[in-house]
């Protein structure tokens, strides 16, 4: 009775979890699950929320209800910019109000990660406002982008496309790196699965995945070549595509190399292929920003006169193209694996600042998570399971990301025109390429550093 007693009726769990400084408390349909997790997926929640605001400010209807604030694309020019279709100057208003949505949000994660640097444990204070608070963080939230959308254009928009161009970069590093993570425990578990169960189903289901990627990447090598290439033009395409290729068959040769195979028994084609098949997604992306029309038929055109003219074959170009949506879903798969996994290996932990597996529970913390039901369970009282600083880090990157993702990497220029730049080119193809060294890094290493442990 006592026990019961104790248990706060429904208004008060709600209200505890909006503005209490304890764990968050859920519904009392949800499952009992860890403090760490659930705050790290409410602050997904917040990103995401943002995202689809940055969506609707794209879709046509609200776009013809931009030109209200301040910095409208009109200058007494009557000059418009079209795309290959029937788009002017309103989509580059809601190219504008994507800049202003994702750079409040970058500042809302970047003061969380100011605020919560060198937090060691939920018995820091800091703590509290990490895990709770969520009412009060919304109307931060939400006062910050609305000063976001009162900020005058200027050279606002050049400043922040540079940020976003370095956000960007290292955000795809990121998403490379859990890329790599994500092969090297799928071909371990699956591997142990075979010589556990003494079945060959599982190596026949790692034949089969590593056969359609390499069939995709081909696949993909084959379209690239075709859509973005043109017979005695096109030259670098060319050669980003065809070096790609090679370098992707180099380190597919490497990972079943004998000695390589000695050092890391787990390594083998099914990671070599999830990295070829992601390093033509990123050759993809950058190819889509290439600012040469005959070579990319994602290109935006200026036409002075504001008439509207067709592009070869009567092609008509969206700001929702195939690259912006792909780009969009690899995203939000990439965040929600930051928000929810950890890694089974200690050097990616290290680098992502998690723990490396969640820790066992005794019997008092297990009688504790029993009481606690409905309710978020607090796993950090001796120490926090993941970085509160680096996370919001990421969150930060990752509205960068966004942004240059939903806007195409194109950046606005001087004449108040969304120009294609060979800024957007080169940092897409140097993040395929400093994703392939990595990749062939932890290959290597271990026959390069024997006295140090990469198991």
């Amino acid at each position: 009775p006592g026990a019961e007693s104790k248990v706060p009726s429904p208004p008060s769990l709600q209200a505890s979890c909006l503005c209490g400084s304890a764990p968050c408390i859920l519904c009392s349909c949800c499952p009992c699950s860890h403090n760490s997790t659930l705050s790290r997926l409410f602050f997904t929640v917040f990103l995401f929320l943002g995202v689809l605001v940055c969506v609707i400010m794209l879709s046509p209807g609200v776009e013809s209800q931009l030109y209200k604030l301040p910095w409208v694309c009109n200058e007494g020019t009557g000059s418009h910019v079209v795309l290959q279709g029937h788009i002017d100057c309103g989509s580059l208003l809601g190219h504008r109000a994507v800049y202003r949505m994702c750079f409040a949000m970058a500042a809302f994660f970047f003061l969380f990660s100011l605020l919560m640097i060198c937090v060691r444990s939920s018995r820091d204070p800091r703590a509290a406002i990490q895990n709770g608070f969520w009412f009060f963080k919304f109307l931060i939230f939400v006062g910050i982008t609305v000063g976001a959308f009162y900020i005058p254009d200027g050279s606002f928009s050049n400043i922040w496309f540079y940020f976003g161009v370095v956000g960007s970069f290292i955000f795809l590093l990121i998403q490379l790196l859990l890329l790599i993570d994500f092969a090297h425990s799928w071909n371990q578990r699956w591997l142990c699965k075979a010589e556990e169960c003494d079945s060959r189903a599982w190596y026949a289901g790692l034949f089969f995945f590593t056969l359609l990627f390499y069939a995709l990447s081909i696949a993909a090598v084959a379209l690239l070549f075709v859509y973005y290439t043109q017979p005695g033009a096109c030259y670098e395409g060319k050669a980003f595509i065809g070096l790609n290729l090679t370098l992707c068959v180099c380190v597919s040769i490497v990972a079943v190399l004998p000695k390589i195979q000695d050092a890391q028994p787990n390594s083998g084609l099914l990671q070599a292929s999830v990295i070829t098949l992601y390093t033509m997604f990123v050759t993809w992306l950058a190819l889509s920003n290439v600012p040469d029309q005959k070579c990319n038929p994602h290109l935006l055109t200026h036409f002075g006169n504001g008439t509207v003219q067709a592009g070869p074959e009567g092609y008509e170009t969206h700001w929702w193209d195939a690259p912006s949506i792909v780009g969009l879903v690899v995203f939000i798969l990439c965040t929600v694996f930051i928000s929810l996994r950890s890694s089974d290996h200690r050097q990616v932990n290290n680098l992502m600042q998690t723990e490396e597996c969640p820790p066992v529970l005794d019997a008092t913390q297990q009688q504790q998570v029993v009481l606690s039901e409905g309710r978020a369970f607090d796993n950090e009282q001796d120490g926090v399971t993941y970085s509160y600083s680096f996370f919001h880090l990421c969150l930060v990157l990752a509205s960068v990301h966004i942004m240059m993702t939903l806007t195409n990497w194109y950046r606005p220029g001087e004449t108040r025109k969304m120009i294609s730049t060979w800024t957007a080119v080169w940092v897409k193809i140097c993040a395929s390429w400093t994703g392939l060294l990595l990749y062939l890094w932890t290959l290597v290493a271990p026959l390069l550093l024997p006295n140090r442990d990469f198991s």
